[in-house]
Order: structure tokens, then C-alpha cells, then sequence
């Protein structure tokens, strides 16, 4: 089969489930993914045939673009702060709000310190490996409550030739932390059951349900928890850094202020409340 010609069946395949523009980026991409050809060597040769193994792997992965399933997972691959990582269903696809976050947090760090960090509620590792690789001095710890998650954030930090202490953990059962840091921060589960609605189908349907959803009768249960062990296990002038829901951004503030953080509350690109940072007093 020519590469036009299933390209036609692509589009016509998924239209009404998605934009035009967005189907023409899913078909480039896996194009390029099974096959290597760009969208420029398809423009100088229009009747290049599509090699049977791949025209196999591009039916496959319109079907599932059909079921809604997120491109990253298809591909098994994204990027996140210019980093490679691979993802699948057991973990979040990194945001570009979290991106923030870690900028944030680098921002108030000196890459030649010699300090300790913790990332909580890893899923990939995004956030502990881009860290640990701009902060080539740092010992970083990451802690989930998902096996599958941290088998993934072990191969990322293979990848990305990064040192990394995963360790499996239930953070809201637990009574203390595995030492003293310096940092720690975290992007844990926040979007109510409520919200829901406002999500779309690749989430709804594929993301891990554990990483995303709080009840809406304690959306800050993770919240508070993290700061009671920060309270005990941050070194004096320590930094806690969070990403937050944006409806609950001065709900999360105060959980800080209570415990005797003095915070910082911080927009993201969208202009809505997305980080926090409290510094130990």
C-alpha cells in the first residue's frame, strides 16, 4: 500500500474523534516513529509504498488512537525538560506545568551544593532524574507506592545515566521519612472527583487512576500529609515545593502556614495557581 493512500485511511478513520491538525501530527509522528521517513521525504517521493511491518504497527496504533488511548503511551516515549523518558500505563505523562515546577526549584538551587533531595510520588521519574541531571551534586531520593511506576523510573534513570535511590512506599502510611533533605517536592494526586468532567477522554480512560484522583471531601489528604513529614524531616531553611490544584491553591497555602512555612505561591503559564513553595522557618 502507498503511504498516501493510508494516510487517507488514517484521517478518514479518525475524524469527528479528532481535530484535522491533530490527526495530521499523530500520522507524521508514527510515521516517523515506524518507519523513519520524515514528512519531507513523503513530500519528494508520493508514491513511496509503506513497508508491510510497518503499515502492521500504524494499524495497530490508529486503533488505539481510536479507543482515545494518548499518543505517548503508543509511542512509548515523550519528553520532558528537553529529557527522553518512557512512558506507559502505569504512570502520568508529564505535564508542561510540572516542567515549571522543576525549573522553579533549580531556579533556587546552586548546581554545586551538596544537598539532599526527595521527589514524592515519583510515577516516571521525570521530576527526580531532570533534577539529578542539573544538580549533578545532589543525592536524590523518589519514593511511589506503585512497583510498576518505579520499574519505569529505574529504566529512565538507566536511560538518562542518572543516580537515583527509588524506594516503594505508601506515603500516607508512613511515619517518617527515610532521612533528613534539604528539598523536597512533589506533584501528587489532586484532581477531584468532581473535576472530572473537565477531563478528557486519553486521561479519563488510560492515565492511572491512583496518580490523579483525590475524593472531594478530602482533596488535600496528600497535601497534609507531606507537609506533617516535612515539618519533621526538612533540615531548618529546607524547601517544600508542590505542584497544586489551581482551585485550591489558598487551602494548600494555609495547610503550610500552619505548620510554619513561610510560602510562596506562583502562577503557571495558563495564569492559574499551579506551584507552591514553603520554606521552613
Amino acid at each position: 500500500m502507498k503511504i498516501t493512500a493510508f494516510k487517507n485511511t488514517f484521517f478518514d478513520t479518525l475524524e469527528g474523534e479528532y481535530p484535522k491538525e491533530e490527526i495530521g501530527s499523530f500520522f507524521n509522528i508514527l510515521l516517523q516513529e515506524f518507519t523513519g521517513l520524515t514528512r519531507l521525504d513523503l513530500a519528494l517521493d508520493l508514491q513511496r509504498e509503506l513497508p508491510e511491518e510497518a503499515e502492521g504497527k500504524l494499524r495497530a496504533a490508529l486503533q488505539r488512537l481510536r479507543q482515545h488511548e494518548p499518543l505517548q503511551y503508543i509511542t512509548g516515549t515523550t519528553e520532558f525538560f528537553g529529557i527522553n523518558f518512557q512512558v506507559n500505563s502505569n504512570v502520568l505523562i508529564p505535564r508542561p506545568e510540572t516542567e515549571e515546577l522543576v525549573q522553579w526549584v533549580l531556579n533556587d538551587l546552586n548546581a554545586s551544593e551538596e544537598i539532599r533531595i526527595l521527589d514524592i510520588g515519583t510515577g516516571s521519574g521525570c521530576i527526580a532524574i531532570s533534577l539529578a541531571k542539573h544538580l549533578p551534586k545532589a543525592e536524590i531520593t523518589a519514593i511511589d507506592i506503585s512497583e510498576k511506576a518505579l520499574e519505569t523510573a529505574k529504566r529512565n534513570a538507566d536511560l538518562n545515566k542518572v543516580a537515583v535511590n527509588f524506594i516503594q512506599k505508601d506515603i500516607l502510611a508512613a511515619e517518617k521519612l527515610p532521612a533528613k533533605f534539604d528539598v523536597i517536592v512533589s506533584n501528587p494526586p489532586y484532581v477531584r472527583e468532581l473535576e472530572k468532567k473537565e477531563m478528557q477522554r486519553n486521561v479519563l480512560e488510560h492515565e492511572p487512576e491512583t496518580a490523579l484522583y483525590v475524593k472531594d471531601h478530602d482533596p488535600l489528604i496528600f497535601y497534609r500529609k507531606i507537609t506533617e513529614l516535612a515539618a519533621d524531616n526538612l533540615e531548618p531553611g529546607g524547601k517544600l515545593y508542590f505542584e497544586i490544584n489551581q482551585y485550591l491553591g489558598k487551602e494548600t497555602e494555609a495547610l503550610l502556614a500552619e505548620k510554619n512555612f513561610a510560602t510562596s505561591l506562583k502562577k503557571d503559564i495558563f495564569g492559574v495557581d499551579r506551584m507552591l513553595r514553603g520554606i521552613k522557618l
